[in-house]
């Protein structure tokens, strides 16, 4: 069975438009996986044919059809199938198309976004930038539940500073999802902590690294390193700046030093 996505503009509106398109498809024996309008006008389809012919031959027709136009038939993109599934396109920079942008409001689809790229096999870097309180650390989790992952927090400021300077057992394992907050390991000044780090990059595994922007300052690794950039606002106007997260970690840093008699979680 072959999947494609078939996206049309409608420029005529007339009634029973969908039904002629879905009967036509039953026709060439195509099956309908998803339906769902993905933009003003627009309407967006998985499709599931057994033979490609029959995708060819609905192609065909398409062309002789004056009340749509095809705005998309290709194989289906990740982008293609959120689309489809939540009824929108994932905004993505019109300049490094690798870089994607989401607001607070759309935690769901953000979720559901790097939970498909975490099903996926292979290395992946993902850098994911943002404010504090904004929803990172927490979509990344649900995100690896989503995808049946498990996460492995290498440095992080979620509950306590976790510094880790080793892995145990089954946390050597490519199907584990591994998070990392750029400003806690570029300020870690411990080089066990980077050698893992080190370690880790090399592993054919997902990798998610918060505030990607500070983790390449003191480090060999550059943003053309990453696969994706994810950018999680709590509006579209807000600006990342990092003197205030930087600001943000280190008083809350002094608080859990506080807590904790002068430390972290390092191990």
């Amino acid at each position: 069975m072959r999947e494609w996505y078939f996206e049309y503009e409608i420029q005529v509106n007339r009634p029973g438009l969908l039904g002629d398109i879905a009967s036509l498809l039953g026709m060439l024996r195509v099956n309908i996986v998803t339906i769902n309008g993905v933009d003003q006008g627009r309407r967006g389809m998985l499709l599931r044919a057994e033979h490609d012919v029959q995708l060819e031959r609905f192609e065909q027709i398409l062309s002789t059809i004056e009340t749509i136009a095809v705005t998309k038939f290709r194989e289906p993109k990740l982008r293609d199938i959120l689309a489809v599934r939540h009824g929108r396109y994932i905004q993505r920079d019109a300049d490094d198309r690798k870089t994607f942008r989401f607001v607070r409001d759309e935690l769901g689809l953000l979720v559901d976004f790097m939970a498909e790229i975490f099903k996926q096999e292979g290395h992946k870097l993902v850098g994911l930038r943002g404010m504090p309180r904004v929803g990172k650390t927490e979509s990344i989790v649900a995100a690896s539940v989503s995808a049946n992952k498990k996460w492995i927090f290498l440095s992080s400021t979620m509950i306590k500073q976790t510094v880790r300077n080793q892995l145990m057992g089954d946390e050597f394992n490519d199907n584990n999802i591994f998070i990392l907050d750029g400003i806690v390991t570029r300020r870690a000044h411990d080089e066990r902590h980077m050698q893992l780090v080190r370690e880790m990059m090399r592993m054919p595994t997902i990798k998610v690294v918060e505030h990607p922007d500070m983790f390449i300052q003191q480090s060999e690794y550059s943003i053309e390193d990453f696969d994706y950039i994810i950018e999680l606002r709590h509006h579209p106007d807000e600006e990342i700046t990092y003197e205030v997260i930087e600001r943000d970690n280190t008083m809350n840093n002094k608080s859990q030093m506080d807590d904790m008699f002068g430390g972290g979680f390092n191990f």
